[in-house]
């Protein structure tokens, strides 16, 4: 759940028996054990063959590595870690703050999420020992442009002490949708949201997961990708290096299905003929280029951006209005 907006970005998931993941649009959550990984490249070939014969991507998957890590282990890992990222997968660490994983490895992955530990959440915000320790994380998190998960969230309390930090993503029982369907959560509190720099953030520390189609993609497939999930804002169009293509807005795409004889003119004709090129900022844009960017065509100025790589591979996209909101509450 994305505290900000109160939508759903992603969902946890795990192979199945027969060696596939849950279809749908939403990005996956997959825990991966670190001593999977320090088995080396053949380990992980199970999981490359059930993303394809699922027909997902990595760059819409998001490994969450759990388990302690070795000194001996540590070469293997970096190795192994370095390849997942070549294919595209985001990286994320679970279990931190309680997990012996060397905080300078973290660091040297740059992974796009840290989990807090759920024995550490568990504590908050009573002890103050485990208090100290996810403000630790939420620091570290800061420092190398990571986001922070919360997880198992179950209590008010909890909730409210982990959004004055800035966390922006969490899950758990409390997060559950009411009888209308939707999720509430509270905002944080002034004196407790941490203070940007002039600039505002790096653009990569907003990113979120995006939902992908291969550029050749027919309309209908993207009709049926925003229709399996609201909080879908944008569809991007990607070419098989996963650079960015083409750019689908929600609002716009639908509209152009549903006017007179539109699925008729363009259900079954490529998508990129409705798509508008894509919006790119490479993934270190501080917030306040990204909005200059943003600004350049009137006509998108709150179309999502395509954050990207060195490569200019797609990494995720950034809500306008997430940039809006940053800058905001510098200037307040």
């Amino acid at each position: 759940m994305d505290l900000d907006t109160g939508t759903v970005v992603a969902r946890p998931a795990t192979v199945d028996p027969l060696g596939y993941v849950p279809d749908g649009p939403l990005p996956l959550v997959l825990e991966l054990p670190i001593r999977v990984v320090a088995q080396g490249a053949g380990a992980l070939t199970p999981l490359h063959e059930a993303l394809r014969r699922s027909g997902r991507h990595p760059r819409e998957t998001m490994l969450l590595l759990t388990g302690p890590c070795g000194p001996a282990e540590r070469p293997v890992i970096q190795v192994s870690l370095d390849g997942l990222r070549s294919h595209g997968y985001l990286l994320g660490f679970g279990g931190v703050g309680a997990e012996s994983v060397p905080l300078d490895l973290m660091a040297d992955v740059s992974p796009y999420l840290l989990a807090l530990s759920t024995e550490v959440m568990a504590r908050l915000p009573r002890d103050h020992r485990a208090m100290a320790v996810a403000r630790a994380v939420v620091e570290l998190a800061r420092g190398i442009g990571a986001h922070v998960l919360a997880p198992a969230i179950e209590e008010q309390a909890q909730l409210s002490a982990v959004r004055g930090w800035g966390v922006r993503l969490a899950h758990g029982p409390l997060l559950a949708p009411g009888p209308d369907g939707l999720v509430r959560v509270p905002l944080p509190s002034a004196e407790d949201t941490p203070a940007g720099v002039e600039l505002g953030p790096r653009v990569q520390e907003l990113l979120l997961p995006a939902v992908t189609l291969p550029a050749e993609a027919k309309a209908e497939e993207v009709v049926e990708a925003f229709g399996h999930e609201p909080s879908i804002t944008s569809v991007i169009l990607v070419d098989e290096y996963q650079r960015p293509q083409g750019s689908l807005d929600r609002g716009r795409f639908l509209l152009s299905i549903a006017a007179r004889y539109g699925h008729a003119l363009h259900g079954s004709k490529p998508a990129r003929r409705l798509a508008d090129p894509p919006r790119t900022v490479p993934k270190s844009t501080p917030a306040v280029a990204a909005m200059r960017a943003a600004g350049h065509d009137s006509g998108r100025v709150y179309d999502d951006l395509v954050v990207t790589d060195e490569l200019n591979r797609c990494m995720g996209i950034v809500r306008v209005s997430d940039l809006i909101r940053q800058l905001t509450a510098i200037k307040s």
